[in-house]
């Protein structure tokens, strides 16, 4: 089994590195607070104090951070993971970043001698407990194959999509998705409310035809129970939809739907939501329809 390190034991990737211990990968761990990962230490993960010392210590190494600065910091920054590789060892980065630095950083690693996969994943934290994690992969065909075992030990869908900066792309194209659903979902539930419709009826039809989606289903269900608990925080969607947008630019894709749906989505941080779950988003279309302090959808 190969030696993982794993940086950045957040909501996702806490659970992810238990499922690769798990699956009997050694795991050496560093994230921000060492305090929140103790459990983890005891079940038999090792604690590094630095970057370098993870890549020193591990065959692959996978990082989990919350933007592209940090990737960029974690990865190619002073005692970062490049400072202590070795040819031969492959890097995983399974956030969701820029494209664009992904390239560079892969740029870099091949002059390190090691293969680097850009792997972002969708599935939120209940995918990474259960290990069910959508995995979406850029990169070489045979770091791919390497590294098949261990999304196996986190994810269920797991496809190779292309090139370096290939899993980037499609995780953008399902942040675009997310997004709009989400605010279609909660545009159509308040419309409901307002109209003097039961939005829990309104939902359960919906479920049953053509506008049925896994977005209805589980956000939709949070928007009626008030349920705002952080599976995926809302300041993190907006980040990725401002990462999705600098692509769009750089590459020239129209996404007016999707610029439109970051700025509405800014006025829900504005408001105090960004560490609440993305489902959120119906408080500000609730607001936007004085619909506030009539009773929950």
């Amino acid at each position: 089994m190969e030696r993982i390190g794993f940086i950045g034991l957040g909501a996702m990737g806490k659970p992810m590195t238990r499922n690769l211990m798990k699956a009997g990968y050694p795991a050496n761990v560093l994230t921000r607070t060492r305090s929140r990962v103790e459990d983890l230490l005891a079940e038999g993960a090792v604690w590094c104090n630095t970057p370098k010392e993870i890549a020193q210590k591990s065959d692959v190494v996978i990082t989990m951070l919350p933007d592209t600065p940090d990737v960029e910091q974690v990865v190619a920054g002073r005692d970062g993971v490049f400072d202590g590789v070795r040819p031969g060892m492959l890097i995983i980065d399974m956030s969701t970043i820029s494209p664009l630095a992904v390239r560079k950083l892969a740029h870099e690693a091949e002059a390190h001698g090691c293969d680097f996969l850009d792997a972002p994943v969708s599935g939120g934290d209940i995918g990474a407990r259960n290990a069910t994690l959508s995995i979406m992969v850029g990169g070489r065909e045979a770091a791919f194959n390497r590294a098949m075992p261990v999304f196996q030990a986190m994810g269920k869908t797991i496809l190779l999509i292309g090139d370096s900066g290939a899993g980037q792309i499609t995780k953008a194209a399902n942040q675009i998705l997310t997004s709009i659903h989400i605010e279609a979902v909660a545009e159509a539930l308040v419309f409901a409310a307002k109209a003097g419709v039961d939005p829990v009826k309104v939902r359960q039809a919906l479920m049953g035809g053509a506008a049925y989606s896994r977005i209805l289903e589980f956000h939709g269900q949070r928007m009626i129970e008030r349920n705002f608990k952080p599976g995926f925080r809302m300041r993190l969607h907006r980040k990725d939809l401002d990462i999705t947008l600098e692509a769009g630019r750089a590459y020239g894709a129209a996404l007016p739907v999707t610029a439109q749906v970051r700025e509405l989505m800014t006025e829900t941080l504005n408001d105090g939501q960004g560490d609440m779950d993305n489902s959120s988003f119906v408080l500000l279309l609730e607001k936007l329809s004085n619909l506030q302090g009539k009773g929950s959808l």
